[in-house]
């Protein structure tokens, strides 16, 4: 059978809440009292990444998708932008709309900002599903091929944001060379329309040195290991989604997250590196949604 094709059209209506002061952009589909999933995006990212997955789910769930502060069409208020004040923010975007017994869909830093909520609020989530994520802390020498390098460069302080600010290589290379598929010109636009400027690209900038990399920063590598370490006693329903070859979340990764992870299903996107939503969205919706009907 022939997959849909990946539209790069976003047809949904843009929504806002006022968050500490900010606006935050989200998306709203679905039925108003169904169940909430909360889907959160990384870094370069925005809500536009799950625009092929939230139909799937949409059908028999609320599904909801927000711009992290600072990125997508979320305001960029003047902050540090480090996890915490991500996290903050996050949390804040919870409250104000009241969500309640969420299941939550990760991917990226969405997924280390989701983690980290659900340790400490797991009596109002329901249930996680999660797709090249960050599980644990990071270690230099773990870094394969020219990402060590690369990391490095985009770590240092002014280096690292001429490349990233000033030449924003984050969307303009990053993010299209481990899609596995091209992404066309008008994809490409969506991705590029959130950071135009510089002082707009200050949340992607940070981004890569929160990653909690022998030990730095401390007090991220503290939260990390926290959640890990959480993953391996929670008996909250979760769903491995995983791609070939993957980036993140590669064969050793899957194996471990089986052999650890209580109540854990896994399933086989199929062929794909980091961003798995641009090369099999359907995949990625179909297996959430059969998911969700298992534990209904």
């Amino acid at each position: 059978m022939t997959s849909p094709p990946i539209s790069p059209d976003f047809p949904f209506v843009s929504k806002y809440a006022d968050v500490l002061g900010s606006r935050m952009h989200y998306v709203d589909e679905g039925p108003a009292d169904g169940e909430v999933y909360l889907f959160l995006h990384g870094n370069p990212t925005w809500s536009y990444l799950w625009r092929n997955v939230i139909p799937h789910v949409s059908t028999f769930a609320r599904a909801i998708a927000v711009d992290l502060i600072g990125m997508g069409r979320s305001e960029k208020p003047d902050i540090g932008y480090r996890f915490f004040d991500h996290a903050r923010y996050l949390e804040a975007f919870i409250e104000a709309l009241d969500l309640r017994d969420v299941t939550l869909v990760l991917h990226d830093w969405g997924s280390a900002l989701g983690f980290h909520y659900a340790r400490r609020h797991e009596n109002n989530v329901r249930a996680i599903a999660f797709t090249e994520a960050i599980l644990a802390p990071a270690r230099w020498r773990d870094f394969r091929g020219g990402f060590k390098a690369a990391f490095k460069v985009f770590r240092a302080p002014f280096v690292g944001g001429l490349v990233i600010s000033g030449m924003n290589v984050f969307v303009k290379r990053v993010l299209p060379q481990t899609v596995v598929r091209t992404l066309t010109p008008g994809e490409m636009a969506h991705y590029l329309e959130p950071y135009p400027t510089f002082a707009s690209r200050k949340a992607v900038r940070q981004w890569p040195r929160e990653i909690p990399i022998d030990g730095h920063p401390a007090d991220v590598h503290a939260a990390v290991a926290a959640y890990n370490s959480w993953l391996q006693r929670t008996e909250l329903p979760k769903l491995l989604l995983f791609a070939r070859p993957g980036a993140l979340i590669h064969k050793k990764v899957v194996e471990m997250a089986r052999e650890r992870f209580p109540n854990l299903e896994t399933a086989n996107i199929g062929r794909g590196l980091h961003f798995v939503q641009e090369d099999n969205p359907h995949g990625i919706g179909e297996a959430i949604a059969g998911w969700a009907a298992s534990r209904s």
